[in-house]
């Protein structure tokens, strides 16, 4: 049996990752350059950097790729979706027990 357990992927803000894809995309530094200065792992390089590459003939037929920004945003947007659907419930719920006692 595996012992290890899975570490979680760390939590990096979004400037920093659009700071690390503008040095490889805009100034031209490999990733590997990025991975020995900045101790970040060389997938989260080249996911960060695909992210911010604007989208090219190729891949417009494809599912369009967000930016990182657009990424942070719908994950904010869907946070904030379920928080609202469950407030809705609790709403629902609330004036179903009011209506059973007013009878």
């Amino acid at each position: 049996m595996n012992t290890k357990t899975k570490q979680p992927r760390p939590k990096y803000p979004l400037e920093l990752k659009q700071d690390v894809a503008r040095l490889v995309n805009e100034k031209g530094y490999s990733h590997q350059q990025v991975v020995e200065h900045l101790g970040i792992s060389l997938s989260a390089i080249g996911r960060w950097s695909r992210a911010e590459r604007a989208p090219t003939a190729k891949s417009a037929g494809k599912k369009t790729a967000l930016s990182l920004t657009d990424q942070t945003e719908l994950i904010r947007l869907r946070r904030e979706n379920e928080q609202l659907r469950m407030e809705r419930e609790i709403i629902k719920k609330a004036a179903g027990i009011e209506a059973k006692e007013m009878e």
